[in-house]
């Protein structure tokens, strides 16, 4: 008698209540999430620092802020001002920023 080793094949649970589903998903890998850091941000920092594009940075109060990003990191921005003095921001007190219109 021949004895043919055979492995018993059984659907797992999901694929048993929908087959229609577990096909899809055989057939398509799982996405990746996106990256957590796409250092989009560092990016336009350095941008705007070479070019030094004039920029207004509104807080999360109201207050306009002028001038030009000189430096920054992880938490802050350092702006550079013409007649008034440097100012250190912390990012989570900005709301937004936006390049100063340049009138010639």
């Amino acid at each position: 008698m021949d004895t043919v080793n055979r492995k018993l094949i059984r659907p797992s649970v999901v694929e048993a209540k929908d087959p229609m589903n577990a096909q899809r998903r055989n057939n398509h890998p799982k996405k990746t999430p996106p990256p957590e850091h796409t250092n989009a941000e560092n990016f336009y920092y350095v941008k705007q620092m070479q070019a030094k594009t004039p920029m207004v940075l509104v807080l999360q109060d109201g207050e306009e802020i002028r001038g030009t990003i000189e430096w920054y990191d992880k938490l802050c921005l350092k702006i550079k001002r013409e007649g008034e003095p440097n100012l250190l921001v912390y990012k989570p007190a900005i709301k937004y920023m936006y390049k100063a219109n340049q009138v010639s």
